[in-house]
């Protein structure tokens, strides 16, 4: 049965020092019972400090209910947290995301030496890339329930310390049995910093606000990837694989600390339950509730919903599965490239693609400069596609790239070429994923985690598979053939920010999930 809200009304407490003084404070009863009393929907008096609360009249199941949320201005609210505390938990979750990508890619700089060592084929040795990204394909999807329950602090904390405990098996492991399991529990609890930092970012900031933050992690989570093996080689070379590992777990202690001892919980609706769980224990009145608590299914339920919900709107969305689509082909080609680069160029490379990231994020200013200009000129009320106009300029540089990839491999040209081919790869990649990311989280408000998180099924399955087979692919195709495909392929697939910008409106308004407008100022 839907709930039916009605009114609401603000619920106020007789012992709290922050309530604004403009707003209505209802005082208890002369003669009210010390553990509550409620008249005309206000609660008068409580034996604990409770902030203005709104709380809204609502039918559920032939009951009537109070269902709690923040007033204007309420300091819980994580919308309301300073902006220095903001910009501090995003520098946080951020750095968190930077550690987790170096983590990805910088074990195949020591593939070689750790497969002689424990003397296996390089190929079983390479089954770590992939137990990695298999694992982060498939947490995501069973995630979502555990921050309903918990909410994202406990995940966070939790996941990140067992992700720092793993680099010891990784340094200390005997066998390569040991290292891959430590390979696949490093992905399941690294997942955290791909799925639920955009989440939080939509949990503190508002659509106005969120540009920065979203081009900072896409910027921090693609070139965490694919600069690890500018240090881990020489790491590799100079102390061994094992301190390769051990040196990345030491380097995430001290975040791990600040994470546990700063990070506050940034689901309000979290926030809304305690509150709501103090109040019924010191008024002995069960209405008062939230909305998750109003609405919540049990445990198995939340799991099943939580898998299913994300696989079936990568299925039934078109914007979902649209999106999945080109990002996962961008992250395929990340770790295609990782895995081919140091075969074709080992001779020839100084450096590699990582380094014109930094372009691409300097670019993403102009897309952020054009959504704030939409909002002024809107009165603060804008459509997602807002968010495509970096898209469907600076992810034109994929094509592009790759066909100067494809066209500059044979031998008597200079090295210069490709070097050029892969930085404007990785200018258009950035692109991607920065679209990705906050268009979703536009669209799809509340259910956005459910999209992101099927969008990061595709994404990383085919990130895990890529390596299986890219140095096959490149030699027998040949590396001017394979980038010439990979270029056709990409050229189809930047046609998405246009068909999506033209039609996504009309797609979303059909979809039961979408939003229609963003109020982006508003909370």
């Amino acid at each position: 049965m839907e709930a039916k809200p009605q009114q609401q009304q603000p619920a106020s407490a007789s012992h709290n020092e922050n309530v604004p003084s403009e707003e209505p404070v209802t005082l208890h009863a002369e003669g009210a019972s010390r553990k509550g009393w409620i008249e005309n929907n206000l609660l008068q008096e409580v034996n604990f400090d409770l902030p203005l609360t709104v709380t809204t009249p609502t039918e559920y199941d032939g009951q009537t209910f109070l269902v709690l949320d923040f007033a204007p201005g309420d300091k819980e609210n994580p919308f309301n947290w300073s902006g220095k505390y903001k910009a501090f938990i995003s520098l946080l979750l951020c750095l968190m995301t930077l550690f987790i990508g170096l983590a990805t890619t910088a074990y195949s700089s020591g593939i070689s030496r750790m497969v002689s060592d424990l003397g296996v084929s390089t190929e079983l040795g390479q089954l770590g890339l992939f137990c990695f990204n298999f694992t982060c394909a498939l947490a995501p999807l069973f995630l979502a329930p555990f921050c309903e329950l918990a909410g994202r602090r406990v995940v966070y904390v939790g996941s990140y310390v067992c992700f720092s405990l793993m680099f010891i098996g990784l340094a200390l492991g005997k066998n390569i049995a040991t290292i891959l399991v430590c390979r696949a529990l490093l992905g399941l609890f690294g997942c955290v910093g791909t799925i639920l930092v955009g989440g939080t970012f939509g949990d503190m900031y508002t659509p106005a606000h969120r540009a920065i933050p979203m081009a900072s992690f896409s910027f921090i989570a693609i070139f965490g990837t694919v600069a690890a093996p500018i240090y881990a080689g020489f790491v590799d070379q100079a102390l061994g694989w094992r301190w390769l590992e051990g040196i990345q777990g030491l380097a995430n202690i001290p975040l791990m600390i600040l994470i546990a001892i700063f990070l506050r919980e940034t689901r309000g609706g979290v926030a809304l339950a305690k509150r709501a769980k103090q109040i019924r224990k010191s008024t002995g009145d069960i209405r008062f509730v939230t909305h998750s608590e109003l609405e919540a299914p049990g445990i198995k339920q939340m799991l099943h919903n939580s898998s299913v919900k994300a696989i079936h709107m990568l299925m039934t969305e078109p914007v979902v599965f649209a999106f999945g689509l080109w990002i996962s082909f961008a992250w395929f080609l990340t770790f295609l490239f990782l895995s081919v680069i140091p075969i074709t160029y080992q001779d020839k490379r100084g450096w590699g693609e990582g380094h014109w990231y930094h372009l691409g994020f300097a670019l993403n200013f102009f897309q952020i400069r054009k959504y704030k200009s939409l909002t002024v000129s809107l009165q603060g009320k804008v459509e997602p596609e807002a968010r495509l106009y970096g898209a469907m300029c600076g992810a034109l540089w994929l094509p592009v790239g790759l066909f100067i990839y494809s066209f500059t491999q044979y031998k008597q040209l200079t090295w210069v070429g490709p070097v050029i081919g892969l930085g404007l790869i990785g200018i258009g990649i950035f692109f991607i994923f920065e679209s990705c990311y906050s268009y979703t989280a536009d669209c799809y408000g509340e259910t956005a985690s459910s999209a992101i998180a099927g969008q990061g099924f595709m994404r990383n399955t085919l990130g895990a598979v890529s390596p299986l087979f890219a140095t096959q692919f490149f030699t027998n195709l040949g590396s001017q053939y394979a980038g010439l495909l990979l270029a056709l392929i990409a050229t189809l697939l930047t046609l998405i920010p246009y068909v999506l910008f033209k039609f996504g409106p009309a797609l979303r308004a059909r979809s039961k999930l979408a939003s229609t407008t963003i109020q982006a100022g508003a909370q």
